[in-house]
């Protein structure tokens, strides 16, 4: 095409997931620095019913549309119904921020992949479903990702590490997928950030003490479990520290409450649940450090959004958190839990190189949503074979 021609394009955005920890984040915040960044195209977000009025998702601009799709991811419905939607919107191209694509849906579009976790750890373990059922869904989250990731335009992959993933797994060309780093959201990363009404409310009294902080979800492949029995060792040391979780009340969540009573650490672990981003930013500046000990992840923003906050980061020694991290987190071996707990007794005492969380902190620096959508609209334009 002419570099002299203005090209405009209609996007959509599959953003039911908006409002949702983890890949919500990353949808928020590429809509929002898209709303900035680009003023020739148009873009249709796709949300859901609750979300349709949120003025914190939605964009107040003529050149962004709403529409609401009432369909939940993973089901059949979104199968069925939403490539009709689609449709109906006469796009020039789809961005499914998540792998959870209708499979039916022909016209051009592109994915973003965060992980391939569920490759590596398919059990019955993670799942609240009879395995019977968890095997079908299983299948079914394997052919998708599959026939999605092959039938895209371009790929995105949040980084190197998945991009391998997809290459080694999926079978996809690897000049079909392209790395695009996720950023801290400012309002984590503020310099401000502190725990509302902090003197009023006794959650947050921990705050005056010492603590250690593990932030999201506790899915099997998080390796909670371990971190647990590290810490419980690190307490014969250090009795007078906390740790503290950060994250949606779930069935995962639930169990490892079990878990911790049956081990006599009640008064040791303190479960938040859920906090504004502000909070978490606080809550981030005055711990230990977090304690990321996954055995797999797809990009790792927990530490990222800590090394912003100039938190000591102790990291599985695992790819796509060396990836992220480089040589500014304290690692350990996941599997070793005598190893974590040796790590959380040179945090404590400070026996490390304080230097390295303000390189960590000048680590962070180099991501941010604003160059990741900067780079995503690069790929819209690559996935129209627009030039210019």
């Amino acid at each position: 095409m002419q570099n002299d021609i203005l090209i405009i394009v209609k996007i959509g955005i599959d953003a039911r997931l908006i409002r949702e920890t983890g890949v919500g984040r990353y949808i928020r915040n590429l809509v929002l620095n898209l709303e900035k960044i680009d003023n020739k195209n148009s873009y249709v977000l796709f949300v859901r019913n609750e979300d349709i009025h949120n003025s914190e998702f939605i964009i107040h601009n003529s050149r962004f549309k709403t529409v609401e799709v009432n369909l939940p991811w993973h089901s059949l419905n979104e199968q069925l119904e939403f490539p009709k939607i689609l449709y109906k919107e006469s796009l020039d191209l789809v961005h499914f921020p998540y792998f959870s694509v209708p499979i039916s849906y022909n016209k051009p579009f592109i994915v973003t992949i965060h992980d391939l976790i569920i490759h590596h750890f398919p059990t019955g373990k993670a799942s609240t479903h009879p395995s019977i059922i968890y095997m079908f869904k299983i299948l079914g989250y394997k052919y998708v990702i599959s026939k999605a990731c092959k039938n895209a335009k371009k790929i995105i992959a949040v980084s190197k590490s998945t991009k391998e993933e997809i290459v080694d797994h999926l079978k996809i060309p690897q000049d079909k997928i392209k790395v695009i780093y996720e950023g801290v959201d400012p309002k984590i990363s503020n310099l401000k950030s502190q725990i509302s009404n902090k003197s009023q409310n006794t959650k947050y009294s921990i705050l005056n003490t010492k603590y250690f902080l593990f932030v999201g979800n506790v899915y099997p492949h998080k390796n909670s479990e371990r971190m647990i029995k590290a810490f419980n060792i690190f307490l014969q040391y250090f009795p007078n520290a906390q740790l503290v979780f950060v994250g949606k009340e779930d069935f995962f969540y639930k169990r490892l409450k079990k878990m911790i009573d049956k081990m006599g650490l009640g008064k040791k672990i303190v479960f938040y649940g859920e906090v504004l981003d502000e909070e978490l930013g606080a809550l981030y500046k005055n711990a230990i450090a977090v304690v990321v000990p996954s055995l797999m992840e797809g990009f790792g923003l927990p530490a990222l959004e800590a090394m912003a906050n100039n938190c000591l980061v102790l990291a599985s020694s695992i790819p796509s958190l060396k990836e992220v991290c480089g040589e500014n987190a304290i690692y350990f071996d996941p599997y070793d839990i005598e190893d974590i707990a040796e790590k959380m007794k040179i945090a404590y005492a400070k026996n490390f190189d304080q230097k390295i969380i303000e390189r960590g902190f000048e680590r962070s620096k180099e991501f941010s949503f604003r160059k990741m959508a900067e780079e995503t609209l690069k790929i819209y334009e690559q996935a129209l074979n627009i030039t210019g």
